[in-house]
């Protein structure tokens, strides 16, 4: 792995944490470092940090406080 991707792992803790629980990707990033970006993605996936599961999770929260007001009522 060259120097450049072993940085930007240790310096993101959201990619560290999904290598370490992924470690196939060792063997991927070692033989293409430009593939950084996907190990990015899918990290965000797992952790379900992407933007539609943020959205989704705020309009459950919207919904659970709506049906809050509801019950008050």
């Amino acid at each position: 792995m060259d120097l450049y991707t072993i940085n930007y792992i240790k310096s993101n803790p959201l990619v560290y944490q999904y290598l370490r629980v992924n470690s196939s990707w060792y063997q991927r990033l070692n033989r293409d470092p430009k593939a950084i970006k996907e190990l990015e993605k899918e990290a965000k996936a797992y952790y379900k940090l992407t933007t539609s599961d943020r959205i989704e999770k705020f309009s459950h929260s919207i919904e659970m406080i709506s049906t809050f007001m509801d019950v008050l009522k």
